[in-house]
């Protein structure tokens, strides 16, 4: 059972945030659920997403390094799938905070990129081997 079962995330305009969201999702080779005031993506043993519409509109947008949500990261296998993930997140209307590029400050196998929608939500997608892996 993974340790975190489910991220819930309010945004301002849901059927936008689907919009933005739901490539991303799909690609990761997640499904999609409808309800009746939220949409979720899952994937098996792996944590649910879950948009819900904002209670108090016009409260965001989200400001990065203000108390609360920073982002979450996507691992993903290979450059290249950064690469691919970067790509749909800016045809689906999310803006680049960080193009992919390699992080040495984490470590010298470390290739991510951050994106931010709408609502200031960040995400990031990111590549880091193990030194097994990196070294095969």
């Amino acid at each position: 059972m993974p340790l975190l079962d489910h991220l819930g995330i309010t945004v301002d305009d849901l059927p936008r945030g689907i919009a933005q969201f739901d490539p991303i999702m799909q690609a990761l080779g997640c499904e999609r659920t409808d309800a009746e005031s939220s949409v979720s993506w899952w994937r098996e043993g792996e944590s649910e997403l879950i948009l819900f519409p904002a209670r108090e509109t016009g409260s965001g947008p989200h400001r990065h390094g203000r108390v609360g949500w920073q982002h979450l990261a996507f691992a993903v296998d290979t450059h290249a799938e950064v690469d691919r993930l970067h790509a749909i997140a800016m045809d689906a209307g999310w803006t680049a905070v960080r193009e992919p590029k390699p992080y040495p400050r984490f470590s010298e196998r470390y290739y991510a990129s951050f994106v931010e929608d709408d609502n200031g939500i960040r995400i990031e997608f990111m590549y880091h081997p193990s030194r097994e892996v990196a070294n095969d």
